[in-house]
């Protein structure tokens, strides 16, 4: 069979569909895994004994163990588990902020413990409250060295949902196989889906880079 890329042309509105799925998954997933990552980053830091095991203990399962296997224990076991079902495209979203939570954790906890600790105790010695130092001096500068790994990981996260095709999560790869799978055109839509990839990771880069100049300026 010879190479006809103009095939490509006539399922792009199916690749860019698989594409906005992809990217809803991302997106949505990495906000609920970033509000989850601070927090459990927090507790590792500045958490007492109890808070800090409970921290360590999720971090460690979930870093631990595949994303694929996460994805189809909270699709096939929590429902028997727990008499919980859920769709697929609620599952694969949990399993981006559960995943990326853990990760983002450890950015977190050694970005807040990277910051001196004479800041903090000028910030308690002039009456702050320690949540206040936290918010107010270590966190915007914490922020600066989050961004380069954060962004690793924002991109990781995102080429990671092309394994929930084993749920049926209608992303970008599942998108892919099935078009392949009706004309065996493999060597035409496999190169459209690793372009549409690339655009959307290096756009994601090019986002991050933009900010973390700016925020060498400020």
């Amino acid at each position: 069979m010879e190479t006809d890329w103009s095939v490509i042309l006539d399922y792009l509105p199916q690749l860019f569909a698989g594409a906005r799925t992809t990217l809803y998954i991302t997106v949505v997933g990495l906000v609920g895994g970033l509000v989850l990552g601070t927090l459990a980053g927090l507790m590792r830091a500045y958490g007492g004994r109890i808070l800090n095991m409970i921290a360590f203990a999720y971090i460690e399962v979930i870093r631990g163990t595949p994303i694929v296997v996460q994805v189809m224990f909270l699709y096939f076991a929590l429902p028997v588990l727990a008499d919980l079902r859920i769709d697929p495209m609620t599952a694969a979203v949990l399993a981006i902020v559960v995943n990326a939570g853990a990760y983002i954790a450890e950015i977190v906890r050694g970005a807040f413990l990277s910051i001196g600790r004479g800041l903090t105790e000028a910030g308690l010695a002039i009456g702050l409250p320690y949540w206040k130092v936290l918010t107010y001096i270590v966190g915007p500068l914490a922020f600066r060295r989050l961004i380069p790994p954060l962004g690793n990981q924002f991109i990781v996260s995102l080429k990671d949902t092309s394994l929930f095709i084993v749920i049926g999560v209608g992303e970008l790869t599942r998108t892919g196989q099935e078009i392949m799978a009706a004309n065996f055109r493999a060597v035409e839509i496999w190169s459209a889906v690793a372009v549409i990839y690339l655009i959307m990771t290096g756009s994601l880069s090019l986002i991050l880079r933009t900010i973390e100049k700016r925020m060498r300026i400020l």
